[in-house]
């Protein structure tokens, strides 16, 4: 029996796992570490951190475990983060992460500089958003002059533990496409906007597909890690393409929805396919030729985390009395509506400037409301998006969401995603670990364990389905009217109140 590995450095923790040939899980280890905010809206990390961690996981995951069975290693992680590297591959600052928001100004110099969001669409099929990593790096050439000049090569998160790992500086096409620099189309950087925009072309890395080999663990990091020195490292892929991957969300048609600290809306797509007006993000898939449409919620989960520290912090059991009060409300969260922006917006609305709202508190309002308006409204959030993605191609039909992450832990929420979206949802055993499982699925193609993605959906079973409530659906399109309402009154005054931060 061989073994896959599978590393996912996120925001809040890594998360290590190794899984055997038939997709079983055969030991998962996570390890947190802290998140900086020198300033509001500001997001940063010790790549150091995401180093001893992993370092750490490996060795209590890999304890015990038959080494010489390990086949391979795959990535995933957060995306977009900016890691900038000197000369000798030293960090030469904390990492920008993807929730950062300090780069609107440099977004809208790079989209002026591409001839409009249709022209830099043309670039890129993406537009630029403030998580993306472009802007982070015209920031620091900006802000931070001494620093940029000091940049002999980038990478972002995940690739920089696998320099860690291997010595070799890489990316996969997946996480290059969101950096918002790379020709999603042509699968290569898009040249003719990073000379436009006066970037060194040297600092970028190489990219690779998802399935391709991009280094072996060194002899130092088998010593600090106990991986078998020598091992592949496949490319894997950025966490929001690759989560779906290890959704099992690899044929077109499927939708997957992840309710992590952020929340994410995607299909596979066969075939290239412009992005009009760039709502979307359009990514490359982790296999070659194969693409991604998905939307990004900024706070997903994280609103459901911030609502139970700020409210329930004193419960022993946050999480039963969220759900039961929850459960108490009813739709529409006794006229309750929570906008979920507390750190910003990319899609449907990529405006940094957004906040989080609850619209329609009155005297008979409580706790369990407001629980059940933070469910309802982030995942009216998602069926934007989803919205967005059937607009795309009008051929499209979805027979069901299959859904991951912590949101998915909740049998309310599991109901008011089925209700909302009027789709069964579907739960398959091995999704809730996220990306690193499907890192591990990726490395398991390269090394010929599958012969395809498509192939590798064998490993997947389904360990629940929950079936829309008949009427449910209809009653929550009431609501989402004024969800869908709100933002556009509050636009102007999410703007107002920046302008005084």
């Amino acid at each position: 029996m061989k073994y896959l590995v599978g590393i996912d450095p996120g925001t809040s923790g890594v998360k290590c796992l190794i899984i055997d040939e038939d997709g079983k899980v055969v030991r998962s280890v996570t390890k947190t570490y802290p998140l900086y905010t020198p300033k509001p809206a500001w997001s940063e990390q010790d790549p150091a951190d995401w180093w001893n961690e992993t370092k750490a996981a490996l060795r209590e995951m890999l304890d015990g475990i038959e080494k010489d069975c390990i086949a391979a290693v795959g990535f995933s992680g957060q995306m977009h983060g900016l890691v900038a590297l000197d000369k000798d591959n030293k960090v030469i600052r904390n990492a920008i992460l993807w929730n950062d928001q300090r780069t609107g100004k440099e977004c809208e110099e790079i989209i002026e500089a591409a001839g409009g969001i249709d022209g830099l669409v043309g670039y890129t099929n993406n537009t630029m958003l403030t998580g993306f990593t472009g802007g982070k790096l015209l920031w620091v050439k900006k802000n931070e002059p001494e620093n940029y000049a000091r940049i002999a090569k980038f990478v972002m998160p995940k690739d920089y533990v696998r320099y860690c790992l291997t010595g070799d500086i890489a990316t996969d096409a997946s996480e290059a496409s969101g950096t918002g620099l790379f020709d999603v189309k042509n699968r290569k950087w898009a040249d003719g906007l990073i000379e436009k925009l006066g970037f060194d072309r040297s600092i970028f890395p190489k990219v690779y597909e998802s399935d391709e080999i991009t280094g072996h663990i060194s002899a130092q990091a088998a010593a600090e890690t106990g991986l078998p020195e020598g091992t592949p490292v496949y490319g894997g892929g950025g966490d929001a393409v690759i989560q779906n991957t290890g959704m099992g969300i690899v044929k077109e048609g499927t939708l997957g929805v992840v309710m992590g600290t952020s929340g994410v809306v995607a299909t596979a797509m066969n075939s290239f396919g412009k992005n009009e007006g760039g709502k979307l993000q359009f990514f490359c898939n982790n296999a070659a030729g194969k693409y991604m449409a998905f939307g990004c919620q900024l706070s997903c989960a994280g609103s459901m985390e911030w609502y139970k520290n700020t409210f329930y912090a004193d419960s022993a059991e946050p999480f039963k009395d969220i759900n039961e009060g929850a459960e108490a409300s009813g739709i529409g969260a006794n006229g309750i509506v929570f906008l979920p922006y507390l750190s910003g917006e990319r899609c449907p609305y990529p405006d940094p400037d957004a906040r989080g709202v609850f619209y329609g508190l009155s005297l008979l309002s409580n706790k369990g409301d407001m629980a059940r308006a933070v469910m309802e409204g982030v995942t009216f959030g998602l069926y934007q998006m989803y919205e967005l993605i059937m607009n795309t191609n009008p051929n499209l039909k979805f027979k069901e969401v299959v859904l991951s992450g912590g949101g998915a832990k909740s049998a309310l929420w599991k109901q008011i995603v089925a209700d909302i979206f009027n789709l069964p949802v579907k739960i398959l055993a091995g999704a809730a670990e996220g990306g690193a499982y499907g890192g591990a699925i990726v490395a398991g193609v390269g090394e010929g364990i599958y012969q395809n993605l498509e192939d590798a959906e064998k490993v997947h079973s389904v360990s629940e389905v929950v079936e829309p409530i008949p009427g449910n659906h209809e009653k929550y399109q009431k609501v989402k009217k004024i969800y869908d309402k709100l933002y556009y009154d509050l636009k102007d005054t999410f703007r107002l109140s920046a302008e005084q931060e």
